[in-house]
């Protein structure tokens, strides 16, 4: 083997890593989508179980304020699985899509192939779909934050109703945060 085709496989073997730090990404980020999927599925089981104890034919303000509290609960985490669900389908393709990146262009320089664009073609595919998958974990996340404040403000009610003492709202949390 001459220098100068140990300089070009060194840049060939370049070109297929790049991809791979994009895969792992990808990877990490399908775990974390189907540690959630599981969570937001859990979270929906157990809204369930609290709905079926739910006193029948009982139209109290409490139990009426329960109610529509699970209803609205439901519809956040029904249109959390939907994102999440696509998400992770969409990183699962992003990695299938980089992985044919690396391995073309393993093939296209170790058989002359005039089809560079083609790992290129696979590689813009792959970061694009990683980029559509981002975006859904942002709106996911934002549905997420946007549920749990509505049962924050059920919650805040019902200790409202249930004590006499005030309850002080605190707009910082402990520690100094935010102090001058």
């Amino acid at each position: 083997m001459t220098a100068i085709d140990f300089l070009g496989a060194g840049e060939i073997l370049g070109a297929m890593i790049t991809p791979a730090l994009l895969i792992s990404a990808s990877g990490t980020l399908s775990l974390s989508t189907a540690n959630r999927l599981g969570r937001v599925v859990d979270r929906i089981r157990a809204l369930t179980e609290v709905a079926e104890g739910l006193p029948d034919g009982v139209v109290s303000d409490e139990v009426v304020a329960k109610r529509a509290l699970i209803a609205d609960q439901i519809r956040w985490h029904t249109q959390r699985l939907t994102l999440l669900q696509s998400t992770i389908v969409t990183l699962y393709t992003a990695i299938g899509l980089l992985v044919g990146a690396s391995l073309t262009v393993g093939l296209s320089a170790s058989t002359k192939w005039a089809l560079g664009w083609i790992p290129v073609a696979f590689g813009l595919s792959g970061a694009c779909a990683l980029l559509v998958a981002a975006v859904r974990l942002i709106r996911e996340s934002r549905l997420a934050v946007r549920g749990a404040q509505v049962e924050l403000g059920y919650v805040a009610k019902v200790v409202a109703r249930k004590t006499t003492v005030p309850v002080p709202i605190m707009d910082k949390p402990e520690g100094g945060q935010g102090e001058g």
